[in-house]
C-alpha cells in the first residue's frame, strides 16, 4: 500500500466512520480541521480527502471498527511506514517516554500520571496501554477509583 492507495481507501470509509461514532458532519469537520463542505464533498467522493486529514483520521479514531477493517490494528503503524518509507525500531528507548510523565498514583493494575508539559493525566495499566486521559483531574480520579476499586 502506497499513500495514494491510503488516501483513496480512507477517503471512501470517512462517512462510515463519521456515523459509527454518530457525529453530525459539523462536528466531524471540526474534529479534522476541515470545512464542512470539504467533508461533504469527500463523503461525497466528489474529492480525496489530504494525507494531512488521513493521519488525523487514524490518529483520532483509532477504535473505530470501520478503520480496523480497513487497515487492521496497527493504522498509526501503516501511516508512519509510508511517511518515512520505513521504521526501524532496533534500537529499545531505555526510558520509553517515562521522562514525559510523573506518577503521582500506582496500585496492582494501574498507574496515574500526569504529562509534565501539556499537565493531562492518563491512567495506564502494568503494560503501559492507556486506560484513560482527560484534563479533567477530577474526573480522571473518578475513573482511576473505578479501574482500581478492586486492587
Amino acid at each position: 500500500m502506497d499513500r495514494e492507495q491510503l488516501i483513496q481507501q480512507v477517503s471512501k470509509k470517512i462517512k462510515l466512520i463519521r456515523v459509527e461514532y454518530r457525529y453530525t458532519q459539523d462536528r466531524m469537520a471540526a474534529i479534522l480541521g476541515v470545512s464542512k463542505k470539504t467533508l461533504v464533498q469527500i463523503e461525497k467522493e466528489r474529492t480525496l480527502a489530504s494525507w494531512t486529514t488521513v493521519v488525523a483520521v487514524c490518529a483520532l479514531f483509532l477504535e473505530s471498527d470501520v478503520l480496523k477493517g480497513l487497515l487492521g490494528d496497527a493504522p498509526l503503524e501503516i501511516i508512519e511506514t509510508i511517511a518515512h518509507n520505513q521504521v526501524d525500531r532496533t534500537e529499545k528507548r531505555i526510558i520509553k517516554g517515562r521522562v514525559w510523565w510523573t506518577t503521582s498514583e500506582e496500585r496492582k493494575r494501574f498507574k496515574l500520571q500526569q504529562n509534565v508539559i501539556s499537565q493531562h493525566y492518563r491512567i495506564i495499566d502494568e503494560l503501559g496501554n492507556r486506560w484513560y486521559s482527560s484534563f479533567d483531574k477530577e474526573a480522571t480520579l473518578f475513573r482511576y477509583s473505578q479501574l482500581t476499586k478492586n486492587d
